[in-house]
């Protein structure tokens, strides 16, 4: 019996920090962004006026929220799925391909991009998307002649969000590339052996053989990669165009920011922060929903 108290009072003492931490750092900010909401505040005045849902009646008549909004769901799916498709890709080529030489080079040069800051990534893009000097531009020049007028990559409004998109695609391909091959190294090698001699293609055995017998993983990591998305493009964003050029880069995040803390308008920044909140949620349902299937053994 006193055993059993002492094994109790040791796992409480144990678990009691991390659940301190998490109800000061996550479950009280969190009430506070609900809070708020519901007040008409600037931020820095220690006056407040309850107004009630009008933070919200505003937020859905704002034609820049729902600009915020668009782009943020073209960044989840655009970069998920070149992500997760390049990721399983360049993953099943260093596991299955054993004759290819340089291996752990690729995977170090691969996981580079996730070991940097997105303060350097953001640097990186910025000079390559240079209209004057940057590499791509004086790439592009090889084949549309010097005299060309240089494109603008981080000031037209109608491809600068694809070139958010692309800095977030090199940032993560690398991290979750590593986390299949983990996933792949575990799938025994006669499996692949009796796929070869039923005479099934390599294309074949990636689709019918790999991709189910990691699909809990790949399943885990779309969703872990798909609500991260959220706060890696405000940083992008935030770094590379500051939501420009006229709001095409504006995401969740960021908008939510610039009318928190730019605006003044802090009640309203956290009538956004709510639906951010409310939105990865439901996300996070729904994608773990569609991808929900019978895992399969071996």
């Amino acid at each position: 019996m006193e055993h059993q108290k002492g094994r109790k009072l040791f796992i409480t003492l144990c678990s009691a920090p991390a659940v301190i931490l998490f109800f000061v750092f996550m479950i009280i900010p969190t009430f506070n962004v609900f809070k708020m909401s519901l007040y008409k505040w600037g931020g820095f005045s220690s006056k407040r006026t309850f107004v009630g849902l009008e933070n919200f009646q505003k937020l859905f008549k704002d034609m820049k929220f729902f600009q915020s909004f668009q782009n943020t769901v073209l960044l989840i799916v655009l970069v998920s799925i070149i992500t997760m498709s390049l990721a399983l890709f360049f993953a099943a080529i260093l596991s299955r391909e054993k004759t290819l030489k340089g291996q752990n080079f690729f995977r170090v040069v691969f996981y580079i991009p996730n070991i940097l800051s997105i303060v350097i990534i953001s640097a990186i893009f910025s000079a390559i998307y240079d209209p004057n000097n940057g590499m791509l531009n004086s790439l592009l020049a090889l084949f549309r002649g010097q005299d060309a007028e240089p494109i603008y990559w981080l000031g037209t409004q109608s491809i600068v969000i694809y070139s958010i998109a692309a800095a977030m695609i090199w940032q993560a391909i690398g991290y979750y590339m590593v986390m299949y091959m983990a996933s792949m190294a575990a799938i025994p090698e006669s499996l692949y052996e009796s796929a070869n001699l039923e005479g099934a293609s390599r294309r074949t055995q990636f689709f019918e053989l790999t991709i189910p017998l990691i699909w809990t993983n790949i399943r885990t990591t779309l969703t872990f990669f798909i609500i991260s998305n959220i706060n890696l493009s405000f940083t992008l964003v935030k770094a590379m165009t500051s939501g420009g050029p006229d709001g095409s880069t504006e995401v969740f995040l960021s908008y939510m920011y610039k009318q928190a803390y730019t605006n003044s308008s802090y009640g309203y920044g956290m009538a956004i922060g709510v639906i951010v909140f409310v939105f990865s949620f439901a996300l996070s349902a729904i994608v773990n929903a569609i991808t929900k299937r019978e895992p399969i053994e071996f």
